[in-house]
């Protein structure tokens, strides 16, 4: 087998969990192969365990074939019953240590830093202490829920080892991203309460060190899209062009489906369009039930079994597209890559909240409303949907797209690479 001249190995919860980062891994390794990356590798979970998590997951047989030069591995766990826990992260660990030991060039991304940076470092560790030639230069990009879901809860709680573990094994990384400023923010934020409580010295370090890095999107799947390709495939899902407003994400609490819902039951776009509801997520039974209690129960369609290649067609279709997300306690919306998707697809107006990162995702091209407001929902629905002129909508969805373009994930790639040769870690070819 010819030895490759450069590696990208990307660490993440990848397909088929229904997840934003799960696209961007895709997105990068597509874009890596494009800049003289001669060997891609994605390093995730067996499909057994993701459904065994209870996490969103798409249709097996939905998922996009990757390029050739793409490898997606699923290292098995070691043990058996005996190891209660940790036996996938092992696997995860044993396999990154023969990919950094054989001295090929390499870039080793990690999303979301638990266990998945956790398990860069200690399998570079690892591969430093074998005698083998290694040659890996690692990135970790920091996610909201990160922080949401593990740093905070860990301060709220004392636990303080577990909350030095994760931000240590950031920032032992040899380069920290996160996916927005807001991110950041909010990275920064803990790590200072952690050292006003402990005298530890985080926060400096998080705030120095830490680069934004947008999630890349594949920009080609949403622009210049065929029109009679959208009209196909609308009709197939019994719907028609402009005549219903999209919500596409995942199905929880904290994407305001619910505040959704009831503003569209008292408003006047109710009357000329449909609300679709795509996705998948813990909130499905609720929803369901939220819906049939409706006046308009009639007027709302879910749809569980969106995938890819289709969720192009069906943004570029909508009349309008909301996404009400709502601060939560273990979620807050960090960026919203499926606001940008959307505002690339074309169509109707993007409505949503200001909330996390949201406003760095759609800058000044939508209608923003407070998370919770009903009342001021139903205005934008009303607002998009009745009160907009074709002169109006035209202006706002070229300005959209425009905005949106900054995402591409050639563009964002080529950041982190550039970020990597300015360092003297890597030289950049392609």
């Amino acid at each position: 087998m010819t030895r490759p001249d450069r590696r990208l190995v990307i660490v993440v919860r990848a397909d088929p969990v229904i997840c934003g980062h799960s696209v961007e891994a895709r997105n990068l390794a597509e874009a890596a192969l494009l800049r003289g990356f001669t060997d891609v590798r994605i390093v995730t979970w067996p499909i057994e365990r993701l459904a065994e998590t209870g996490l969103p997951l798409k249709p097996l047989d939905s998922i996009l074939p990757y390029s050739p030069g793409i490898t997606v591995e699923r290292p098995e766990p070691v043990g058996d019953y005996k190891v209660p826990d940790g036996r996938f992260v092992s696997g995860l660990i044993g396999r990154l240590v023969e990919l950094f030991t054989d001295g090929v060039e390499t870039v080793a991304l990690s999303l979301y830093l638990t266990p998945h940076t956790i398990a860069v470092n200690d399998a570079l560790h690892v591969a430093r202490q074998t005698g083998l030639p290694v040659n890996v230069t690692t990135v970790a990009e920091a996610v909201g829920s990160d922080i949401t879901n593990v740093v905070r809860n860990c301060v709220m709680q004392d636990r303080f080892g577990a909350a030095a573990h994760l931000l240590a094994s950031y920032l032992s990384s040899d380069h920290c991203l996160a996916v927005s400023e807001y991110t950041k923010d909010l990275i920064v934020e803990e790590a200072a309460e952690l050292d006003r409580l402990h005298g530890t010295n985080f926060a400096p370090q998080c705030r120095e060190r830490i680069a934004i890095s947008y999630p890349a999107i594949d920009t080609s799947a949403y622009v210049n899209l065929d029109p009679a390709e959208i009209e196909s495939r609308l009709s197939a899902r019994g719907l028609e062009k402009d005549g219903y407003i999209l919500f596409l994400s995942r199905l929880t609490p904290a994407k305001g489906v619910d505040d959704l819902i009831e503003a569209y039951a008292g408003s006047r776009a109710k009357d000329r369009v449909r609300l679709v509801i795509a996705g998948r997520g813990p909130a499905e039974a609720d929803l369901h039930a939220l819906a049939a209690a409706s006046p308009v129960h009639d007027r709302i369609t879910f749809l569980h079994d969106v995938d890819d290649a289709e969720k192009p067609f069906l943004m570029a279709g909508a009349a309008a597209y909301s996404l009400p997300s709502k601060p939560q306690e273990a979620f807050v919306e960090t960026f919203g890559i499926a606001l940008a998707e959307k505002m690339l697809a074309g169509g109707g107006p993007v409505i949503t909240t200001d909330t996390g990162g949201i406003g760095e995702a759609v800058g000044t091209c939508a209608l923003i409303h407070h998370p919770g407001d009903v009342e001021q929902l139903r205005a934008h629905l009303d607002q998009a949907i009745c009160d907009t002129t074709v002169e109006e909508r035209t202006a706002a969805e070229v300005k959209a797209r425009t905005y949106a373009l900054q995402f591409d994930r050639q563009v964002i790639l080529d950041r982190i690479l550039e970020r990597l040769e300015q360092a003297g870690n890597v030289e950049l070819v392609g």
